[in-house]
């Protein structure tokens, strides 16, 4: 038997798993990092976390496979999107990686527009100029740490300097590259007209890949501190999402994700280049050559529950948490909870707006709380459905991963408030399981990823919308919509009580 590994380098921790040529994951580690938050708003890490972690968890994987470590054919990554990382001429890192949750870049964006233009943004890169983007986090440190701008050899993205010290290689995959902004998504290859409008030297810009490209194999020093074989093919990877629609196997025109971790993710697959979506949701390249995917964002998808959890139930076990929400009618008898803790992005872009909970009553109970929080942060997703459908995009299939595909009653939520049929798979390793497809597929293991998803992948249940509870859902989801234009200046004027 062969074998692969699937590394996902996350925002808080890196996991590793060991694939065999079944599907079926024989091993799986993790290891966490900290988060550096100097002020309010920033948010970095030193990527040398990354490496130290991630050899910690391949070495006890391989410590604990039986197997002989030369039977692991190939390793591939998934990674955290939007992230800087920046090296100087002798590949040494020149500061701290700025994390795609990163919010101090507000006025580069603005920079961006008044010197680009949002419409020729959009018509190069097919996103709007956001904070949590590679390119305004580029031009923050040319404003604010210009000595540091000018010893710039090199940018890359997490995954991507984590490959790079594994085989000392230096390249970036499409999928990753068009969340920099500064990749042209319909010719696929770096924008020369931006880096020039923006005052930004080209060559930092790495070598382009495709995710399933075979990049070399392990240095002897990292094979030597894991115990995986230098012959050991490494492949370039995808950005998280791409790799987590690819472990979900959405691989045609038919197929949308939600995948709802720490943020929340609706993904739809697209074969063209040329759609338009006038910025409103993401539109960037597949982790499968010469595909596409849109995509919105809930900012606090899973965290919105995990935070209401902290505060009002920490010491309760998940289960025992949600146990009771079933119980409760839909609409959570009139109480709606509004996801923006932390701001929002999809369909608003907004790093003011904060959350709400409308309709408190008396009689509300914990688990009307909690039902709220839950219907909140779907409500929150379908609106990113909605414009997939509103630009003439069928959706009646999803297939759910992540904390919200863990609960019974949420999937049928879910089915309910996106009146579709919501697919639950056998495996929930989401991006781990992407990297190792591509890996598996690298290998040669399989003619197309396609294939692959056909061995890898199993439907475990379906949950079919309950047509009552749509209509309901419906109703109330048109309330929702009105809730962030009532409630946006208000949330702008309350900024400055904010510590």
């Amino acid at each position: 038997m062969k074998y692969v590994i699937g590394v996902d380098l996350g925002t808080s921790s890196v996991k590793v798993l060991l694939v065999d040529q079944t599907g079926s994951v024989v091993g799986e580690v993790s290891r966490s990092y900290p988060l550096i938050q100097e002020k309010s708003g920033y948010s970095e890490q030193d990527p040398n976390q990354w490496v130290e972690k991630t050899i910690e968890a391949l070495a006890e994987l391989v410590a604990n496979f039986p197997g002989n470590p030369s039977d692991i054919e190939g390793i591939s990554f998934s990674g955290q999107m939007h992230g800087l990382v920046i090296l100087d001429e002798q590949l040494q890192l020149l500061r701290n990686a700025i994390l795609w949750n990163d919010t101090r870049t507000t006025e580069q964006c603005e920079q961006i527009y008044h010197i680009v233009g949002k419409e020729k943004l959009l018509k190069i890169t097919k996103n709007v100029a956001l904070e949590g983007f590679t390119l305004p986090k580029i031009l923050w440190v040319k404003q604010y740490e210009p000595n540091i701008f000018e010893k710039i050899h090199v940018f890359m993205l997490p995954k991507d300097y984590l490959r790079f010290r594994i085989t000392g290689k230096i390249h970036m995959d499409y999928s990753d590259a068009a969340g920099t902004l500064l990749l042209d998504i319909a010719k696929k290859e770096w924008s020369g007209e931006l880096c020039e409008a923006l005052g930004i030297d080209p060559t930092i810009c790495p070598p382009l890949v495709e995710s399933s490209d075979l990049i070399g194999t392990l240095t002897k020093e990292f094979a030597d501190k894991t115990g995986l074989s230098e012959a050991t093919k490494v492949f370039a990877g995808g950005a998280d999402n791409a790799c987590g629609a690819i472990g979900a196997g959405i691989l045609s025109s038919d197929k949308t994700l939600c995948s709802i971790g720490t943020s929340g993710v609706v993904l739809s697959y697209e074969e063209r280049k040329d759609r338009d979506f006038k910025g409103k949701v993401h539109y960037f390249n597949h982790a499968k050559e010469n595909a596409y995917y849109t995509m919105g964002v809930t900012l606090a998808a899973g965290y919105s529950l995990s935070w209401f959890k902290e505060v009002f139930a920490n010491d309760e076990n998940f289960n025992d948490f949600v146990s009771g929400i079933e119980e409760v009618p839909v609409g959570s008898n009139g109480l709606l909870f509004t996801p923006y803790i932390v701001g929002e992005r999809t369909p608003h872009p907004d790093a003011n707006i904060r959350g709400s909970f409308i309709g408190v009553d008396s009689k509300h109970t914990r688990a009307h709380f909690i039902r709220a929080v839950i219907e909140g942060i779907t409500f929150s997703l379908n609106e990113s459905i909605e414009i997939f459908r509103g630009a003439g995009k069928k959706i009646d299939t999803i297939i759910s991963i992540g904390g919200g595909a863990k609960n019974d009653t949420w999937l049928q939520i879910q089915a309910d408030i996106f009146n579709a049929k919501i697919i639950k798979l056998a495996s929930d390793q989401g991006p781990g399981m992407g990297a190792a497809m591509l890996a598996a597929y690298g290998c040669g293991w399989f003619d197309s990823l396609d294939q692959c998803a056909d061995r890898f992948l199993d439907v475990v249940k379906v949950y079919e919308p309950i047509p009552d509870n749509v209509k309901r859902y419906r109703e109330l989801f048109k309330i929702y919509q009105e809730v962030y234009e009532h409630t946006f200046v208000i949330c702008k004027s309350l900024m400055k009580y904010r510590k």
